[in-house]
């Protein structure tokens, strides 16, 4: 596992924020913060282990100047290649962008498979994916990588095909056959993926039809995502201290104080340097982000890095044309794993979320503290625009009784003298419309407050 420190890159990086580590990032217009290195180093680590490889040897490595060649230099490409002899090692991962030209020259100088980062990732996903639309995302992904490597990587691609006496021509180079193979399969998954899309439509206006808001959780691989599913909706969602166990979108109703009815969709975790085809490729999963009512941010304010996470996230969130700093902004934060917080850092992280605009929820997945107020929170959020009626229920109109219970929130229940019911109830505005049906059904006049 090879981390190259490009010093001549690290210059035009913006400096590493100073702030706590639960520093806010709402309203906050500074650049990305860089990772350090051994958060790097230890993320790759933790990529390679995601698919069970065995990391024997780790290590940054300082590049003065990158070489287009090799990226490194020749005599600390002739140092590697004699510990990946002496170590026997079968794999090298390099966590930057490698050219296919280096990846070819690398690969010859240390007889060794050489996979960069985005090849990492892609494995993972590849191994990760289990529905349909998973498996026809991360091949997508896959074929547009491997075709932007078709640089005479391997020796075969220098023969011709020759055609049979049938067909006649001098054939087709084989790089050119291998391109036009990948661009058919390309072209047959994103017929496939329409098809996705399309159906996932359905649904959405399926859901606009009931309708329950979505609240779509998302943050930094590893942040606790599916654990915090997990503990809102009673799922059993693979929860793991693992990089990227959640691929494929989990969605489940939840009810919330108000009688409010949601549904919450658990996504992919984001990772600092995302490969932008990993982007295009999951677009029809991530369409439910795009497309909810509320995005919880679930940040790990445990992580020395966590600032520079929340960065990234932001990132690929602006990238899919969501506005993260604007005060109407669907997304509410949410600092996870306080319960590995000092006592002291806790009340640090505490008094710094009262200063937040978009005040940020502190909470532990894994023990439930603080779950209860998130909800709450939501509630809030997608209640900004309840409306509070009062109305009179004849004695005898149980059925609408029973609705209100059901599908709005009863703020005070009184009986008048003439035994009806008076009746005060905060409900959702998408509701309104059925409530008015039912007080017409049951010849009740509606008093807004």
């Amino acid at each position: 596992m090879l981390v190259p420190d490009l010093k001549r890159s690290r210059r035009l990086r913006p400096e590493p924020s100073h702030a706590p580590p639960y520093a806010p990032s709402q309203n906050d217009t500074r650049a990305p913060a860089p990772h350090s290195l051994p958060d790097r180093l230890s993320e790759a680590t933790g990529l390679a282990e995601a698919i069970d490889l065995v990391v024997v040897e780790s290590a940054i490595i300082t590049v003065a100047a990158p070489r287009p060649a090799t990226l490194f230099g020749t005599g600390k490409v002739e140092e590697l290649n004699g510990l990946i002899a002496a170590r026997d090692i079968a794999l090298v991962i390099i966590d930057h962008p490698v050219s296919p030209i280096q990846q070819r020259n690398l690969e010859r100088a240390w007889n060794v498979k050489v996979l960069d980062r985005t090849g990492l990732i892609l494995e993972i996903f590849g191994e990760r994916a289990h529905t349909k639309e998973g498996r026809l995302q991360v091949e997508l992904a896959h074929l547009s990588y491997q075709k932007s490597r078709l640089v005479r990587t391997w020796t075969h691609l220098e023969r011709q095909r020759g055609g049979y006496g049938f067909l006649g021509g001098p054939g087709e180079a084989q790089i050119e056959l291998d391109r036009r193979m990948i661009d058919e399969r390309i072209t047959a998954i994103r017929k496939e993926l329409e098809v996705v899309v399309r159906t996932r439509e359905l649904h959405r206006k399926g859901r606009r039809r009931v309708p329950y808001p979505l609240v779509a959780i998302v943050g930094y691989t590893n942040a606790g995502k599916s654990t915090l599913f997990n503990r809102i909706t009673g799922a059993d969602v693979l929860a793991k201290q693992q990089v990227f166990a959640t691929l494929d979108p989990t969605m489940r109703e939840v009810r919330l104080g108000s009688n409010r009815r949601i549904i919450i969709s658990d996504t992919v975790g984001f990772i600092s340097d995302l490969p932008t085809m990993l982007v295009a490729a999951f677009r029809a999963t991530l369409e439910e982000v795009i497309e909810a009512d509320l995005i919880l941010h679930v940040r790990d304010i445990a992580h020395a890095e966590t600032d520079a996470q929340a960065r990234d996230v932001e990132t690929v969130l602006t990238e899919l044309g969501i506005d993260t700093q604007a005060a109407a902004s669907p997304i509410l934060e949410v600092w996870n794993k306080i319960d590995l917080l000092s006592a002291q850092t806790r009340e640090q992280a505490l008094s710094a979320a009262k200063w937040v605009e978009r005040r940020p929820v502190l909470v532990s997945a894994v023990t439930g503290e603080g779950v209860a107020a998130l909800l709450q929170a939501i509630d809030a959020r997608l209640g900004r625009a309840d409306e509070v009626v009062d109305l009179v229920v004849p004695a005898h109109e149980g059925r609408l009784i029973n609705w209100l219970y059901e599908e709005a929130e009863v703020l005070d229940r009184t009986q008048t003298d003439a035994g009806d019911v008076h009746v005060r109830v905060r409900i959702a505005a998408e509701k309104r419309e059925r409530l008015n049906a039912q007080a017409r059904r049951a010849g009740v006049a509606l008093s807004p407050l």
